[in-house]
């Protein structure tokens, strides 16, 4: 039974979605193994959006699928939901946190740091990124391997901040989760896993009979793993075919159709996989995909003028968008963490027998929260044997 969700949190859900699903089709690299996490990536854009004004508020809106009204409230309204699954009594284990490191002495608005502390709970730290960026980039990437217990490290690279730099918003996310039904490890055995190019590698595969979401789609076959907390699980989408074809049908409302599958009796095989992909800078794609003002293209159009007055010579805008992940799958259940950094500078029935899913190719995964639909990673296996 899914907990409610109220309508106004549901648009933040819609919108991660969509954004996830673009980010996965256009903005990576095809046939090679992915990982996102697109509630980390929005929950670090939203709050450069609480400050954005004019065009570059209208191409952020469009761009990243907010709805015409409501969105910071709704974002806001999202995170105690995502935030009760590591709850007291939770036998998961997730923490979400948002932080601001901004620039001594410049004039950000008050009115704007309120509004991001008292909604995302992102209070602002002071850094002197125009006396010493590299200090400042370490205080931020050690901030954020604190939050994901070590997994997320380096997200802010060397060079990357400079004495320009005036503002810099951190998402962390960091989840561990243990399966409602874990898997025997003395039925985890090698299997031969089929590579894009027909080409195939021996992998260890972890097997288990249970009753599952499971759906025959058109084209696919979907299976979702509950976690202990059943408001969380974990789906794998196997294309009866070529995984592009797959990947053309994740949509947001596609995700949201997976929170609730019928349950059957599957005979489940599922490599074991470990993936920590390298840096992601997404500003290109995000460019590429309608926003080009928030990163000041054309020259002066950036307007973030709710964070910080806009003078002629010295006003804000975003120079890159960088994301990393990490996420390990075996018999026991899934570590999965996650982190953004958005850097500105100025200028059932019962069957007799189940059905047998064989996770012997290609496939893709999210891990889902199911009252909502919202995605906390978004991912493709192509080769389970490399990270």
């Amino acid at each position: 039974m899914l907990l409610p969700i109220t309508t106004q949190a549901s648009l933040a859900s819609e919108a991660t979605n969509a954004l996830g699903s673009e980010l996965l089709t256009q903005a990576l690299p095809p046939n090679t193994n992915a990982l996102i996490s697109p509630y980390s990536i929005q929950s670090a854009l939203v709050m450069a959006y609480a400050g954005a004004a004019g065009v570059t508020k209208e191409q952020m809106a469009a761009t990243l699928f907010y709805p015409p009204a409501g969105t910071l409230e709704s974002f806001a309204a999202m995170r105690p939901t995502m935030a009760a699954l590591g709850g007291e009594d939770s036998p998961i284990t997730l923490t979400i946190a948002d932080r601001l490191f901004g620039q001594v002495g410049y004039p950000f608005l008050s009115d704007y740091l309120s509004l991001l502390n008292e909604k995302f709970a992102a209070p602002l730290e002071l850094a002197d990124f125009i006396k010493s960026p590299r200090s400042a980039e370490k205080r931020i990437n050690a901030w954020v391997e604190e939050q994901t217990r070590d997994r997320i490290k380096n997200l802010i690279p060397g060079g990357a901040l400079t004495e320009d730099t005036r503002l810099v918003l951190v998402n962390a996310i960091y989840l561990k989760a243990p399966w409602a039904m874990s898997f025997s490890k003395p039925a985890t055995a090698d299997m031969p896993f089929q590579l894009t190019d027909g080409t195939r590698v021996d992998t260890p595969a972890m097997n288990q009979t249970e009753t599952l979401g499971y759906l025959r789609g058109d084209g696919y076959v979907a299976v979702a793993l509950p976690y202990k907390n059943p408001d969380l699980q974990f789906v794998v989408l196997l294309p009866d075919k070529d995984l592009k074809s797959l990947e053309e049908k994740i949509t947001a409302s596609f995700l949201a159709g997976l929170t609730d599958l019928p349950k059957e009796r599957v005979a489940l095989t599922l490599p074991k996989f470990k993936l920590e992909p390298p840096l992601l800078s997404l500003s290109k794609a995000l460019i590429k995909l309608g926003m080009p003002s928030a990163f000041n293209e054309p020259r002066g159009s950036a307007d973030f003028s709710g964070i910080a007055p806009r003078q002629p010579n010295d006003y804000l805008y975003i120079s890159e968008v960088f994301h990393k992940t990490f996420i390990e799958i075996d018999e026991d259940g899934t570590e999965a963490a996650a982190a953004t950094a958005v850097v500105m500078m100025r200028a059932l029935s019962m069957p007799a027998d189940p059905f047998k899913v064989l996770i012997d190719r290609p496939f893709l995964f999210a891990i889902q929260h199911r009252p909502s639909g919202t995605c906390l990673f978004l991912g493709r296996v192509v080769d389970p044997s490399k990270p």
